[in-house]
């Protein structure tokens, strides 16, 4: 079977008649990327799992407001990053300040059954998570994702030549986070 485009998966997510089966396509289409990119803002997954549930809830809602400017797994990013960076916020208005930041990411990851690397892998996640939010973001996405800087500026509302120092400045403060160590 022909698989169906992300152009014409958004046809059938405007048909109200095919719009269920459309969403369960997206869901098993960019679920597991949206969730790792999620992932790597929150840390946390179980609060992961809820801003990737919110971010679907959203695009179910507001597919028609979807104009096809740009690619739909790039709208479905920029969703999720929102998503992802209120819900931080939001988080950390809670949180009383008393417990050092990177302690606190230290003990999530120790405490995360998920998380399965080694020693390195939690000092680059240390390093990451000690840049500000958006060259974490923006190192994520290039990173991890290996999005391209145009996409990316469609994804964050940013230039590529102001993405392209983000990641710069952040990959030497990685560097140097790792040196120190």
């Amino acid at each position: 079977m022909k698989e169906i485009t992300d152009e014409q998966l958004h046809v059938m997510l405007l048909d109200s008649s095919t719009k269920e089966k459309g969403f369960r396509i997206l869901m098993e289409r960019y679920q597991e990327k949206l969730y790792w990119h999620v992932r790597r803002i929150i840390i946390d997954f179980d609060d992961t799992d809820d801003v990737v549930q919110n971010t679907f809830i959203k695009v179910y809602r507001n597919i028609h407001s979807f104009e096809g400017k740009s690619k739909l797994y790039t709208w479905l990013y920029r969703i999720a990053t929102n998503e992802a960076i209120t819900f931080k916020a939001q988080k950390q208005k809670k949180v009383a300040d008393s417990i050092d930041d990177n302690l606190g990411l230290a003990n999530t990851l120790n405490a995360d059954t998920y998380f399965d690397g080694d020693e390195i892998q939690r000092k680059l996640l240390l390093a990451i998570e000690s840049l500000p939010e958006k060259q974490r973001i923006v190192f994520n996405l290039r990173y991890y994702d290996e999005l391209p800087y145009e996409e990316m500026s469609n994804i964050l509302d940013t230039s590529v030549g102001a993405l392209k120092a983000s990641y710069h400045h952040a990959a030497k403060k990685i560097e140097a986070f790792l040196k120190d160590e």
